[in-house]
């Protein structure tokens, strides 16, 4: 099983050297109680490896496993060729596809953070470094600076992302005062959440079979059937062993999760490796504070698997929802669950409003935007409504004045 689980890292690693420009042209696994010391696999391996990578022409070569800075420089001094560990190999990829300052930044912040330990005694690899895999972002010239002058570029990046945070932490509180829920997307990389996104949405954001095709998070609105309305964001797909460096870069980004009204977990369902990516990602939701969000599991691309396993996973979970987002099979009881998920702890009232004022007008735009509306009737300028509320919102509703409208 070890075996099979290994495999299917490897294979993994494949799709992250893909995403980051490579040609896979050899693979090894070895197999050892615990790690060498000095170059993780241990000499003889490094032999054989240095052998292997000649005869093939191998460029760079990939570790499946973070490095420490004694090993890169040991294995790269005796492979004779660019080493590169999983960590740094994420980075490169998030380097490549980030898009917007905030991205770049995060990046940035990760790969500094990264790279500042080593830096140590690593003046031969550097003289190396050129274009290619783990060269991006914070780049050779920015290597060759001296430690405090990293630290000095972390400390200016980290106050770039601390008023992101800042900023988002004003739009999320101007969101709440408008009584509008927040569902977030979340799942493993390439699960199918922008084509989830772009299905609920009608937007056209990018999505492919690549990895980590969406890094800056995207947040929309949709209008549920009853007419009320969300807004929906597709944040960053998550990864096994994801970078501790990129999780926390990201914090700014992925409090958007932590904050949100409802989570939607997508899944690929067809993939083999199902429970390990559902593992990983429930991880990452703990790391950045959004284990308490309520959760709708979203098995997605149930067309690439048969009836039987359907049902299986129907019988396992009967909360979760069955979608292939790509066809659109599914999504109609998905927005079902969602309208009846953000629902939850209501309470119904009778509002009375006064249709010559244009608090109580804005307040019955208000209350059809974020309640189910039970029934509308309007006489001698009064307007009655009854309707199912959240909880949280109804205090909002009631007018600020003594002689204003009251909530039964």
């Amino acid at each position: 099983m070890r075996r099979v689980e290994a495999d299917r890292s490897l294979d993994e690693l494949a799709g992250l050297a893909d995403a980051a420009g490579a040609a896979v042209v050899l693979r090894m696994l070895q197999e050892r109680p615990k790690p060498d010391p000095a170059t993780f696999i241990g000499g003889g391996k490094v032999t054989a490896l240095a052998a292997a990578c000649a005869e093939a022409g191998v460029d760079v070569v990939i570790f499946d496993n973070e490095l420490t800075p004694g090993q890169l420089r040991q294995l790269e001094g005796k492979l004779e060729r660019k080493v590169v560990d999983r960590t740094q190999l994420i980075l490169d990829i998030f380097a490549r596809r980030a898009q917007t300052r905030e991205g770049k930044w995060q990046v940035e912040l990760a790969q500094l953070k990264y790279l500042l330990p080593r830096l140590v005694g690593a003046g031969a690899a550097l003289s190396r470094l050129g274009g290619g895999i783990g060269t991006r972002g914070p780049g050779e010239t920015k290597l060759e600076t001296d430690r405090r002058r990293i630290r000095v570029r972390i400390q200016t990046v980290q106050k770039e992302i601390d008023q992101v945070r800042q900023r988002r932490a004003q739009l999320r509180e101007r969101r709440q005062k408008q009584s509008v829920p927040t569902v977030a997307l979340v799942g493993y990389t390439n699960a199918g959440k922008t084509t989830l996104f772009n299905r609920l949405t009608h937007e056209h954001a990018v999505a492919s079979d690549a990895l980590f095709v969406t890094l800056d998070p995207l947040v929309r609105q949709v209008r549920l059937p009853d007419r009320r309305e969300l807004l929906i964001s597709d944040t960053v797909g998550f990864i096994d062993r994801l970078p501790h460096a990129l999780v926390a870069a990201f914090r700014a980004t992925l409090e958007e999760v932590a904050e949100a009204d409802l989570a939607l977990h997508v899944i690929d369902a067809a993939t083999p490796d199902r429970e390990r990516h559902i593992a990983a990602v429930r991880r990452v939701l703990e790391e950045v504070g959004a284990a308490d969000v309520p959760v709708i599991d979203v098995y997605n691309k149930v067309d690439l698997i048969d009836p039987e396993e359907q049902r299986r996973l129907t019988a396992r979970d009967p909360a979760a929802a069955l979608i292939a987002a790509r066809t659109g099979q599914g999504i109609d009881e998905l927005v079902q669950m969602v309208a009846a998920r953000v629902a939850l702890d209501t309470r119904r009232i009778t509002i009375t409003f006064d249709s010559a004022r244009d608090f109580d007008r804005q307040q019955i735009s208000r209350l059809y935007r974020v309640a189910r509306v039970v029934s509308h009737v309007a006489t001698n300028g009064r307007v009655v409504i009854e309707a199912d509320v959240p909880r949280r919102f109804i205090e909002r509703l009631t007018a600020p004045t003594e002689d204003a409208n009251r909530a039964d």
